[in-house]
């Protein structure tokens, strides 16, 4: 029986891929490796929607911060529609044929756990895990190394100050020791897309990073941790003690994963423990 490939381009455009049986299973060991991570930290799980309204994403100053990775579903006009119906090719898309549609894809999986948590007051902190489908306009893709459509498996950590800090050292030791597990032996670095790009914090981030990237021997960004301190906590009304709530994100690339434990170990196949699944 033949299996699909990552690059056929009649199955998948460019910047997307269909994983073989070896690289999901090996997609799946790590998703449940990093859910066994959430447990450890009581971790609610959630799942998000898969799309954000403009309004939500107008309120966390994703436009200022990320306007480049935006991207938009569609529609077709009824003309096109009745055209498409009689034959004509799909290929002549076109601006004036293409009806926006009223959200984004996301391109993070937490905002849609943020945007759910709208004016809530937590009693105490909080942590939250969720797996979503995200979507990313890049300048260019490289296998499931960088893709537009991959999917991010997070663990976010909502409360004091104190809760968040305490929870980015007990995730930065988690991923290097999850990586030490496989063999890997990761760089880790300030990331260059980290929130308040343009805001008025953009100083104190350069001071003080907020956002570090988890690096593979090959420079890919397999996983982050970005402390957001209590932004989403002030724009969104989240607060814990009367006070906006902080936030930190732990996120996992798992078609990044695949990919890094791949090239270490030559095959998906290899990734994988003897004893899985």
């Amino acid at each position: 029986m033949a299996h699909p490939t990552t690059s056929d381009p009649t199955i998948t455009p460019v910047g997307c891929a269909v994983l073989d049986p070896a690289q999901t299973a090996l997609f799946s060991y790590v998703d449940s490796e990093v859910i066994d991570l959430a447990a450890r930290q009581e971790a609610v799980p959630v799942i998000g929607p898969g799309l954000l309204a403009t309004e939500f994403l107008q309120r966390i100053d994703f436009f200022r911060n990320f306007p480049q990775l935006a991207l938009h579903p569609a529609t077709y006009t009824t003309e096109f529609r009745e055209s498409l119906a009689n034959g004509t090719d799909p290929g002549a898309i076109s601006g004036n044929v293409l009806i926006p549609g009223t959200g984004l894809l996301p391109s993070a999986t937490c905002y849609g756990v943020f945007g759910s948590l709208q004016g809530i007051e937590l009693r105490q902190g909080s942590v939250f895990t969720a797996v979503g489908r995200c979507f990313r306009n890049e300048d260019s893709y490289r296998g499931l190394a960088r893709l537009m459509s991959f999917h991010m498996r997070e663990i976010i950590a909502i409360g004091t100050r104190e809760d968040v800090e305490a929870f980015r050292t007990w995730g930065i030791d988690a991923v290097h020791s999850m990586a030490t597990h496989h063999g890997l032996k990761l760089g880790f670095e300030p990331a260059n897309d980290p929130f308040y790009l343009k805001s008025s914090r953009a100083l104190l981030t350069a001071l003080d990073p907020v956002k570090f990237e988890f690096l593979a021997d090959d420079g890919t960004a397999i996983a982050s941790v970005n402390r957001h301190r209590n932004f989403f906590g002030e724009r969104l009304g989240i607060t814990i003690d009367g006070e906006p709530a902080h936030s930190v994100c732990l996120a996992f690339g798992l078609e990044r994963w695949v990919h890094a434990l791949s090239e270490k170990h030559g095959t998906a196949d290899a990734a994988l423990p003897v004893s899985y699944p």
